[in-house]
């Protein structure tokens, strides 16, 4: 019988669906026929789940920047205050995902969204979830969630992350450093040249990427404005799913022909490698993107909630520069360009998810 998977996501973002289904491809490719079904995990986990994750982010994100902070806090702070939540939301969300594990007929689960990862650590480790439970974990901190001792194992996209994932799962958690769940393209070389010419870019011009995730979050504007400074400097604001946002953006710098706007695309891969730097300001997957294509990254425009953790661990790791004014944001821009790009090796080494997800059903 093929090995069937039930991988969860959110449709929180682009930062946990993208995850999901390059792990979904991965797994295909390594050992065809394998089942996988890629589900929504808010669907299942209840109303309440769903508009605290979802629904409320959209009103935070936008409008009520300062109480994204405080409920943040509320929720990974105070011992007492996180016992709750963790404790409400795995009442809340157990069973709906306990009935779409058994309906599904998994081998494995795997979630990519720190919410299941959270319910679904619980039911393990109490034993109503029957079969194995893999955690993939794509952020480099705030791990509060996502590494809920119980998991039979925790993937990892980046290696500084395993410290924080093992003081909250255990010193004797296992935990995986693996490729699958970004685009395999950021694996493979890629020159400067070949990726401006696919983007219709100048060969010889500075570019300055500008990013919002998936979202479309932050001080984008700002972040245009200062990297206009550089001398010389293009600029390719890149919008994600936010349409008002890629509206904005292209009606505010309308007369400027040195500013490009794109929205959602995928193409990541080859404007990482075409760009000199990312100024980015929701951390997660895209700034490991950016390090696997030697792009200086500097975090700016955002900065609450989680972010504030990514922040603090891209200068604990030196992962990327933060910027926390425009007025930083422009020397930072300075150090980057002058830097230029940075060599990455080892990430083609790294076992695959998929290898560990498989291993986990085989050993049922």
């Amino acid at each position: 019988m093929p090995v069937r998977v039930l991988i969860l996501s959110a449709s929180v973002g682009e930062g946990h669906d993208r995850p999901a289904l390059w792990l979904a491809e991965q797994l295909r490719s390594e050992r065809p026929g394998t089942v996988v079904v890629v589900e929504d995990s808010l669907r299942v986990m209840g109303r309440v789940v769903a508009a605290l994750s979802e629904s409320a982010p959209r009103v935070m994100f936008y409008r009520l920047r300062w109480f994204w902070d405080f409920a943040f806090w509320a929720v990974t702070g105070p011992a007492a205050a996180r016992s709750l939540a963790q404790t409400l939301l795995a009442r809340l969300g157990s069973p709906g995902l306990l009935t779409l594990v058994e309906r599904s007929r998994a081998d494995v689960v795997v979630s990519v969204f720190p919410q299941a990862s959270e319910v679904l650590a619980r039911l393990r480790r109490s034993g109503r979830l029957g079969v194995p439970f893999l955690s993939g974990i794509t952020d480099v901190a705030a791990m509060d969630y996502w590494a809920c001792p119980g998991a039979d194992t925790y993937l990892v996209t980046q290696p500084e992350a395993i410290a924080e994932v093992r003081e909250i799962a255990g010193h004797g958690a296992e935990v995986q450093t693996v490729t699958g769940f970004t685009d395999p393209a950021f694996y493979r070389p890629r020159s400067r040249a070949d990726a401006r010419r696919e983007l219709d870019l100048d060969l010889e011009a500075t570019i300055v990427l500008v990013s919002g995730g998936g979202w479309g979050v932050g001080d984008i504007e700002g972040a245009v404005a200062e990297s206009l400074a550089v001398d010389g400097a293009t600029v390719v604001c890149l919008t994600g799913r936010n349409e008002a946002l890629r509206a904005s953006i292209a009606t505010r710098f309308a007369t400027d022909p040195r500013v490009r706007v794109e929205g959602f695309t995928e193409h990541m891969a080859d404007w990482l490698a075409a760009g000199d730097v990312l100024v980015h300001s929701t951390g997660g997957l895209t700034v490991l993107e950016a390090i696997l294509r030697g792009c200086p990254v500097i975090s700016f425009g955002w900065g609450r909630g989680h972010i504030r953790k990514h922040n603090e661990a891209f200068r604990r790791f030196g992962l990327a520069e933060v910027a926390a004014t425009r007025g930083d944001l422009r020397e930072a821009l300075m150090r980057a360009l002058a830097g230029g790009r940075t060599a990455t090796s080892g990430f083609d080494v790294l076992p695959s998810a998929a290898s560990f997800v498989l291993a986990a059903a085989d050993a049922r």
